[in-house]
């Protein structure tokens, strides 16, 4: 996946990333994966952004991530990626936090090499992932599963990444 291809963001959006843990590439590389999942995921839900709005994605540990998720979610293990949504109904002439996408690398590293799977396919796809969930998308019965997986294949085949839920390893 190359941080060139597919859509640009919609216009008023803007993606902060922070990279607070070792292992990840660097802020300049994320930034560019970070943009490009959440732009083709925004294309193919055809998702405008409310004006001067901006989602924040961490690229933290496993540590942090089971930290959050024993906080928030009352589970006490790491995960790949969790999804916080913000202020959706802001908007106006004040800048709206969409919300937040926090991964774990040691999970999404090690999910990646049993999936046989490049990182950087794997990455991209919690991305789109992660940003589905903040905007309000989710996988809780059959229907809205099968609604998200079929906006996350649309999303990552314009970024030329294979569908992550075939049959096939990605390679």
């Amino acid at each position: 996946m190359t941080a060139d291809a597919g859509p640009a963001l919609p216009q008023g959006l803007t993606v902060e990333v922070v990279r607070a843990a070792e292992g990840w590439a660097s802020e300049t590389d994320l930034s560019g994966l970070a943009e490009a999942a959440v732009a083709a995921a925004c294309a193919v839900i055809r998702f405008e952004a409310p004006q001067s709005s901006d989602l924040a994605v961490l690229f933290a540990d496993d540590a942090h991530v089971r930290d959050l998720n024993a906080r928030f979610r009352g589970k006490d293990k790491s995960t790949n990626v969790l999804s916080f949504p913000g202020d959706m109904d802001g908007g106006g002439p004040e800048a709206t936090h969409l919300g937040d996408i926090v991964l774990a690398y040691e999970t999404v590293a090690a999910e990646a090499k049993d999936e046989d799977k490049p990182f950087d396919h794997h990455l991209a796809h919690l991305v789109v992932h992660g940003f589905l969930h903040v905007i309000g998308y989710d996988h809780e019965d059959a229907v809205m599963a099968e609604e998200m997986e079929g906006c996350e294949r649309a999303a990552l085949a314009r970024l030329e990444i294979p569908d992550p839920y075939g049959d096939a390893p990605l390679a």
